[in-house]
């Protein structure tokens, strides 16, 4: 199961794209509400989370991802259940995403030590020893990072080819007409 972390002030494309993308591969996704179970994006879209974090089940988590938007990344970043997630990834050997602002919270855990990253511009200090590059979406071991919502898209594009094949990744663009 793949899960998408929604907290107030998320990054609504950044984080329905891959929601999209992936559900149209096949992959089970859910997204989890952050402190609500209705969480309001950074521009005012309010959407319904399929689940709350006492509702989740760890023990097949696949990839968990984390959007970006301000304060959204922030308020991932204070969330006992983000530790809880990136935890289980590590114990699942399951991939961890994270997209324009959000790289912020897997720097702030060390997690990026040593891994080629993107994030938004700005963000940069907050890789903590990550090999920071200006691409736009970038996949080291476990761990894929993107710059923002204009690489959404390609962000998701990524992960589904990550969690199915480059096969699934080329229909899913011929079908979206890209």
């Amino acid at each position: 199961m793949v899960l998408v972390l929604l907290a107030d002030g998320f990054e609504e494309i950044e984080a329905l794209t891959p929601v999209d993308m992936l559900r149209r591969a096949g992959v089970d996704v859910k997204t989890v509400g952050i402190g609500t179970m209705m969480p309001t994006g950074s521009h005012g879209i309010t959407v319904k989370a399929d689940i709350s974090p006492d509702e989740v089940d760890l023990s097949n988590l696949e990839m968990v991802v984390f959007p970006g938007g301000m304060p959204g990344s922030l308020n991932l970043d204070a969330s006992p259940f983000t530790d809880k997630a990136i935890e289980a990834a590590k114990n699942n050997e399951a991939r961890i995403a994270a997209i324009c602002a959000a790289p912020l919270v897997l720097g702030r855990r060390g997690i990026l030590k040593g891994l080629k990253t993107t994030c938004y511009p700005g963000f940069e200090k907050e890789l903590i020893g990550a090999d920071v590059t200006v691409a736009g979406v970038v996949t080291d071991g476990l761990v894929t990072t993107a710059k923002g919502m204009g690489v959404a898209l390609e962000f998701s594009k990524e992960l589904v080819r990550l969690l199915t094949s480059s096969e699934m990744k080329d229909k899913l663009s011929a079908a979206i007409m890209e």
